[in-house]
């Protein structure tokens, strides 16, 4: 079977849904699966996607696995208490033919946000492994092994990157979990300090690495139906992982509203508060010099604070950013797809994306617009309105 164990899934997943059990244990949530390449003919996968879901959803934690999550700092031991507790239930996931798009599927994730959130990354790792196993009979790991060490050797060669680092992000968009577990030995053993770490957990817990990984998309958006009004949503996330971790995990996510309505909430509390930001859409270079002068103009030292990017990354556009920011602040890079799934066929972009919370749905109005999802255009329009988003960026 793919998924081996809960820990397979990236870190924040875990720090979001401790947040959920200790101030939204109630909220209702609905997720919809999509895939952006056009032309994708998944329906024929169906009874093998069921089939991974259905033992996904019989894996329990184990002792070393719950010890290893109650070491990290943040985890909290009543949260710890809890995954002892937890199993995963294939009630709540709906995997059907597209009833608008032949060929193609409809996965939706309805129920308790508490008992939903960890579907997300596994479900996706189902889908791009068994799409692969179907249409790559024989992987070229020749190929792909070329292709990575020549990345490696980008970095690991070049004396003016000494500081550079670069963090595996691929859990949910890899080629296969083995060959996501060769990448990150090999990553291991060539990079040495040049990797930062690992998003999943699992392979964080067995060879050592940094798990990373702060707030998601979700978190955000689910904020908006939780919050005291919508247009504070965003403040009132922030605010509300900031009492929950108390200066632990400090990166805050930019994208959810575009960088303009970022900007206008992250102030001067937030600026000094937060560690720094993710870059998950749109233009890096314009973000990165944006977010800069923003830290300037609130007389706060961007060289105090981490810029972290994360947005379809390839190790020369990560070169690239480094030296344009590198004497200017701190830096992280989490480079996803290109890291785990690339042997030279085209990899799959498929999202699950929360659409509803409590009833009411729920959207990113992002700097790129084709990551934009939500069921409701009436809601998108006052979104926008809400938030002062020119609506091209529907």
């Amino acid at each position: 079977m793919i998924i081996h164990s809960l820990l397979d899934t990236d870190l924040y997943k875990f720090t979001m849904m401790q947040v959920v059990l200790h101030h939204f244990p109630g909220a209702q949530v609905e997720y919809r699966f999509k895939c952006r390449n056009p032309g994708i003919a998944l329906a024929g996968l169906i009874d093998q996607v069921r089939e991974e879901i259905q033992h996904l959803c019989t894996l329990r934690f184990r002792e070393r696995e719950l010890d290893y999550l109650r070491s990290l700092r943040f985890i909290k031991s009543d949260f710890v208490d809890f995954l002892g507790l937890f199993q995963m239930n294939e009630k709540y996931v709906s995997v059907t033919p597209s009833a608008s798009a032949p060929g193609e599927i409809d996965i939706t994730v309805r129920g308790p946000w508490l008992h939903t959130i960890l579907f997300e990354i596994p479900v996706l790792a189902i889908v791009n492994e068994i799409y692969f196993r179907n249409t790559v009979r024989v992987p070229d790991y020749a190929e792909g092994r070329r292709r990575l060490e020549k990345k490696i050797a980008l970095i690991a060669d070049d004396a003016s990157l000494a500081d550079m680092k670069i963090a595996d992000y691929g859990t949910r968009r890899r080629f296969s979990r083995l060959w996501h577990e060769e990448v990150l030995i090999e990553c291991a053993n060539r990079m040495g300090a040049h990797l930062a770490g690992t998003s999943n957990v699992y392979f964080a817990m067995k060879y050592g690495m940094t798990p990373l990984g702060t707030m998601a998309h979700e978190y955000l958006q689910a904020c908006q139906a939780l919050g005291p009004r919508l247009r504070d949503s965003q403040t009132f996330a922030f605010e509300t992982w900031a009492r929950e971790y108390r200066g632990d995990l400090g990166i805050a996510l930019s994208d959810v509203y575009g960088m303009n309505a970022f900007l206008r909430d992250f102030d001067l509390y937030f600026c000094k508060l937060f560690d720094g930001a993710r870059h998950d859409s749109g233009d890096p270079f314009e973000w990165g010099e944006r977010l800069i002068a923003h830290y300037e103009a609130n007389r706060v030292d961007p060289r105090t604070k981490t810029l972290i990017f994360s947005d379809a990354l390839t190790f020369p556009l990560a070169i690239e950013l480094y030296r344009r920011f590198h004497e200017r602040a701190r830096l992280a890079f989490g480079v996803g797809t290109n890291l785990t799934n690339d042997l030279g066929c085209t990899p799959l972009q498929i999202v699950i994306k929360m659409v509803r919370c409590n009833g009411q749905p729920v959207a990113k109005l992002s700097d790129t617009p084709s990551k934009n999802m939500c069921d409701d255009e009436a809601y998108m329009q006052y979104l926008r309105q809400v938030f002062e988003i020119p609506a091209l960026r529907a």
